[in-house]
């Protein structure tokens, strides 16, 4: 089923026509409502009418992350408060965080793209749509909660986590449509298996699957173990949350709505577009959002884009499946971190040194994250319940930083390797990299 076949498989010159019109808009009212991109666009020489086709966004200055941070709380928002309805904030960043706005026409424009997602992902009216994503700020639960709606389907807000209880309702309710992390969703598979409960039982027939980079190997392993077809499915704060882009039942690449966002792959280390098919890092830029549009984001996401029909009939831009960052971040089950996070919890920590380590394994399925940090040459002497209080204490803090739990070692001074050059935080020993 196709949710929006006037817009999905719109003829590629009208949706060019269509997309450069919303752009040309979308740019103006930035320029004169956002002083953040009055700024950026008279820097870069930028009037709003030089942009007379799609090739001219690559005129346009990029917005990062950090340019982000740098006007936080509010300074991004292109509405004002009082026509702003909900307001969302990405996960796992550094420090400041990144606040999205949305006006009631964004809400509804992202149920609409999500409701493009579900049905990408086989899902129609009177589906049962299980959404395990987190609820509250994160954008995945909502997200897929407003979609789910927008559609027909019977939804259950279950949220991340209690996975007995998810899989008791997932048996009792019939849930057909499965939404959370991969990761989650091979924790409800192993769960299942040692409950004695089968694929059966749960009658489930799809996975809308996103928030962190999984494997082939490990889509065979979840639709085998849960007897689904497991979509990726593809999106961030930044532009609107889930519903950016996802897969068809052909799986051969991501679906953007690209009537909404326009896509981009460039090099990363000179910022110039990339052709068809070339590996590159992601970026895109908003067209139709009204409280908290952004121009050329850098996602850090490294992808290729394609432009052919796919078999399903849908003629927008294909993204293929993300397989890594350019950056240092780690994404531990489903949660993006960084080592100056861990460095920041650990250096205010008058206990240890500030020599630590990150290393990165798999124990079955799941990531595991173990810190390892020097210790003072004073606490060498203390007991072993001193030591044991310590390691408490680092795994709190560090819970309360991450927002994920991971492993606390406390090693000897000097047992971790000096360098006189550039420091080796993080030893990443997974078979398959998940970041």
């Amino acid at each position: 089923m196709i949710w929006d076949v006037e817009n999905e498989c719109m003829d590629v010159e009208q949706r060019r026509e269509l997309q450069l019109h919303r752009l040309r808009s979308t740019v103006a009212r930035l320029a004169a409502t956002v002083p953040y991109y009055r700024d950026q666009f008279a820097q870069a020489g930028l009037d709003p009418l030089d942009i007379q086709s799609l090739e001219d966004l690559q005129h346009v200055p990029f917005t990062t992350k950090d340019g982000m941070r740098e006007t936080y709380p509010t300074g991004m928002f292109a509405a004002p408060m009082s026509e702003i309805v909900r307001i969302h904030s990405s996960s796992g960043t550094t420090g400041t965080p990144i606040l999205a706005a949305y006006t009631q026409a964004d809400v509804d424009i992202w149920a609409e793209t999500i409701a493009r997602t579900i049905c990408l992902g086989g899902g129609s009216k009177g589906d049962i749509l299980q959404v395990a994503y987190g609820y509250g700020l994160f954008t995945g639960g909502l997200g897929l909660h407003y979609g789910g709606e927008r559609v027909g389907c019977t939804v259950i807000p279950m949220s991340a986590g209690n996975t007995r209880r998810q899989l008791m309702m997932m048996r009792d309710l019939k849930s057909t449509i499965l939404a959370c992390t991969p990761s989650y969703a091979l924790t409800l598979a192993d769960e299942a298996a040692e409950g004695g409960i089968s694929p059966d039982e749960l009658g489930l027939k799809s996975g809308l699957l996103g928030a962190e980079v999984w494997s082939d190997s490990i889509r065979s392993t979840i639709e085998q173990m849960l007897n689904i077809k497991a979509h990726d499915i593809y999106g961030l704060t930044e532009i609107i949350g889930p519903g950016v882009s996802a897969e068809c039942e052909y799986q051969c690449g991501l679906h953007v709505c690209d009537d909404h966002f326009i896509p981009e792959v460039i090099d990363p280390a000179t910022g110039k577009p990339l052709p068809e098919g070339e590996q590159g890092e992601l970026v895109f830029t908003c067209i139709t959002k009204q409280a908290f549009p952004v121009i050329r984001f850098r996602t850090r996401d490294i992808t290729r884009l394609h432009y052919d029909t796919c078999e399903c009939g849908r003629t927008s831009a294909r993204m293929e499946r993300i397989t890594g960052r350019t950056d240092d971040m780690l994404i531990i089950r489903g949660v993006n971190i960084f080592p100056s996070q861990i460095e920041h919890v650990l250096i205010n920590m008058e206990e240890t040194l500030p020599h630590y380590q990150l290393v990165v394994t798999k124990e079955g399925r799941l990531d595991v994250l173990e810190v390892q940090v020097e210790v003072s040459p004073t606490l060498l002497a203390d007991t072993i319940r001193v030591l044991e209080t310590l390691e408490m204490k680092i795994r709190s803090e560090l819970v309360s930083a991450l927002g994920v739990r991971c492993r606390v070692k406390l090693v000897e001074p000097k047992s971790i390797e000096r360098s006189i050059g550039k420091a080796k935080r993080v030893i990443d020993l997974r078979k398959e990299r998940q970041i």
